[in-house]
């Protein structure tokens, strides 16, 4: 009866413990105080310029970078002035070189000027004491914001962006004069005349002999077996003094030959083909790149580049990549002597389809 009494005594007294221990209000969590914390160093002292010193001298470094900014509208301008004054001769090998080294001297100096110029501003004129920017999130309050404009009117103030007034202007007339040589450069890339019509129209004429690229060897058509490829080019390619690039690119053509039954010719264009014999544009509908691998097996031409991939059974039908239409195709026969020629040009512009928003 004791050790009941005693053991229901002990219970009592553990639920009270813990009836006051739930009751009871949080107690504080107990911190460790660390004394081996590194203090923080803070901010060196701002070590001054010259020019934050000597007023003759920050003059005399606005005048340094503006000079700069000046050298760069310069420099541009010789750019394009030497692009013209200089051009390429096709005939005059030495012409290249004028033209790349006066053309690259003048770009160099538009961007070394205004490149150089920003770097001295930054280090001469700006203000070089240092600071922490903290964290904030993507959008910020409108104190932050209001925090913003302070920090950024602050910034104009120690740039001197709105003040050193020679510096600003000649800073941007370098950028607006940066870009000209590009877009003199860029602009004289385009044909003067109209494009469609120099693409429409090739070496390829009625009667012209189909040749190999780059020997220009005449084709028999007998010597095209079934699975085999061709480069061609037009007969008289290879003897042209001057454009010979420019008319190769518009004229190249491959060749193959099919077995007659795979061949899913329209009613238009079965006498475009002899015994089974096409010739397509080696140019890429898509941007010009040249469709140079031909797959025996499926009758498939693949442009490596971008990966289009035409089906020469079916008129060159594009069937995977970004191309847009069809390779064109050149009309072929064969002349008395069984040699292949064009019965044609191409009905079509070759290359790339930008022609077709103006139609």
């Amino acid at each position: 009866m004791a050790d009941s009494h005693d053991g229901a005594a002990t219970s009592g007294a553990a639920e009270t413990a813990v009836e006051r221990r739930e009751n009871a209000a949080p107690s504080p969590g107990v911190a460790v105080a660390r004394t081996d914390r590194v203090p923080n160093p803070g901010f060196p002292p701002e070590r001054l310029r010259v020019t934050d010193m000597d007023p003759a001298k920050e003059k005399q470094a606005e005048r340094t970078v503006s000079g700069l900014f000046l050298l760069s509208v310069v420099g541009s301008v010789l750019a394009v002035v030497a692009y013209i004054a200089f051009p390429i001769d096709e005939a005059d090998p030495s012409s290249i070189r004028l033209n790349n080294l006066f053309l690259g001297l003048g770009i160099t100096l538009g961007l070394l000027g205004i490149g150089i110029g920003a770097v001295h501003w930054s280090k001469a004129l700006m203000h070089g004491h240092e600071l922490v920017e903290q964290r904030h999130p993507t959008r910020g309050s409108d104190e932050t914001r209001a925090k913003a404009l302070e920090i950024f009117s602050e910034s104009n103030k120690e740039s001197g962006f709105t003040r050193r007034s020679l510096v600003r202007n000649t800073l941007i007339g370098a950028i607006v004069a940066t870009p000209i040589p590009a877009v003199v450069l860029f602009r004289d890339l385009a044909p003067a005349e109209d494009p469609i019509g120099l693409l429409r129209h090739t070496m390829w004429e009625a009667g012209t002999r189909l040749t190999r690229d780059p020997s220009g060897t005449p084709i028999l058509a007998s010597e095209v077996t079934i699975g085999s490829a061709f480069h061609v080019i037009p007969d008289g390619l290879a003897q042209l003094e001057s454009h010979k690039l420019e008319e190769k690119a518009k004229a190249a053509v491959l060749l193959m030959r099919l077995p007659v039954d795979r061949l899913n010719e329209t009613e238009e264009r079965r006498s475009w083909s002899y015994d089974g014999i096409v010739a397509y544009s080696k140019i890429c509908t898509h941007v010009g790149c040249p469709v140079a691998l031909y797959e025996q097996q499926t009758h498939h031409l693949l442009c490596p580049c971008h990966q289009s991939e035409f089906d020469v059974a079916n008129h060159a039908a594009v069937i995977f990549g970004p191309a847009a239409r069809p390779l064109p195709q050149l009309p072929i026969s064969v002349d008395d002597e069984g040699y292949l020629i064009a019965t044609s040009d191409f009905t079509e512009p070759v290359g790339p389809s930008f022609w077709e928003r103006e139609l």
